[in-house]
This record gives structure tokens, C-alpha cells and sequence, in this order.
């Protein structure tokens, strides 16, 4: 009887490796680059962004933050949020 399947099925079980007796992990790689966003409200602001769940906190206008480039198109609907350059 083939036992074909069994190698197949200890392979697709296996979640994390060791190489050379070290744990690896992959690095967060970005498809595109973090944004920023200036706060132009009179009041503090703490908006959340809906992919990430990062709590962005701007305590003043001119506050400036790096954004998640995942949350970046949600905040962009935030009115007292405007995308900047650095």
C-alpha cells in the first residue's frame, strides 16, 4: 500500500522552521510605502485604522503621524485628516 500521502500531509502540518538551530521569521515587507497624515482639527483626535487596528493619536493641529499604508484610503475620509509629504 502507498504511503505517498503521509509525507505530504507531516510537510503541510509544519508552520515554522529552524535554520541552523534559529528560529526564523519573515520580515514585514511592504507592497507600498507608510503615509503620513497632518492633523488640521482644533481638538485631539484618535482614529483606528480598519485593516491594521493601529490607534493613530494626534494631540494638536499640525500634529503629524505615520500612517500603515493599509489604514492610509480609510483615513483619507477622516475631514480633519489630510495626506502629506513628510
Amino acid at each position: 500500500m502507498c504511503n505517498c500521502g503521509n509525507k505530504r500531509n507531516d510537510v503541510a502540518g509544519t508552520t515554522s522552521f529552524k535554520l541552523n538551530n534559529q528560529s526564523f521569521e519573515p520580515q514585514k515587507s511592504s507592497m507600498w510605502p507608510d503615509a503620513y497624515f497632518e492633523y488640521i482639527g482644533k481638538t485631539a483626535l484618535t482614529v483606528t485604522g480598519n485593516i491594521s487596528g493601529k490607534q493613530y493619536r494626534f494631540t494638536k493641529s499640525g500634529d503629524k503621524q505615520i500612517v500603515d499604508y493599509r489604514d492610509a484610503s480609510g483615513l483619507t475620509k477622516v475631514p480633519v485628516l489630510k495626506k502629506v509629504l513628510k
